[in-house]
């Protein structure tokens, strides 16, 4: 997965709550195993109307999507960040997030970040952040904002190591221990 340490990018403000993962990629899109394409299918039934956010010209190419509580609740799909990610979104940022749904992004290297409420309010009205990993902090809206993140997720997330990555840095030994078999 690609490495995650600085970004800057335009905002995509998604001001609800109870976002679920049918909702971020719907049942339809589900067919495939790859994950290209998938953005495509992103917010499907709600880019149906003219007026919602992913169509707005002044969202075209956000990076950092900056959203309501619970987001990513619902099924398990691993789709939902492979959608997010392919559409270009690197980054979510919310006061909550389904359990599941923030696991699936960090084994994927789109950052899930938790700010409260009161810290987060602003950044739905920023043009622009920057969200260094390193560092803990997302920058904009005239505030440096500091980040809680497990010391793990964050080494494999700046790293860009998955479970498989992971498991590949053993290979030697793995290696020898099939060999004495």
């Amino acid at each position: 997965m690609k490495p995650f340490t600085v970004l800057t990018g335009r905002v995509l403000p998604l001001d609800r709550a109870h976002v679920d993962t049918d909702q971020i990629i719907p049942k339809q899109f589900l067919l495939t195993t790859g994950r290209s394409g998938l953005g495509r299918g992103l917010f499907f039934a709600w880019r149906q109307d003219p007026a919602f956010v992913l169509n707005q010209p002044q969202f075209q190419g956000a990076a950092i999507l900056v959203a309501g509580e619970n987001f990513g609740c619902g099924s398990s799909r691993e789709h939902a960040p492979w959608a997010l990610l392919d559409y270009g979104i690197r980054c979510v940022i919310a006061p909550s997030f389904g359990d599941i749904f923030y696991n699936n992004c960090c084994q994927n290297g789109l950052l899930p970040i938790r700010l409260p409420e009161p810290a987060l309010r602003p950044l739905f009205q920023a043009a622009e952040l920057t969200v260094a990993l390193p560092a803990q902090v997302v920058r904009g809206a005239g505030a440096a904002i500091p980040f809680e993140m497990d010391a793990f997720r964050k080494q494999c997330l700046v790293e860009g190591l998955d479970d498989i990555a992971l498991t590949l840095r053993h290979e030697a030994d793995i290696l020898a221990y099939e060999a004495r078999l």
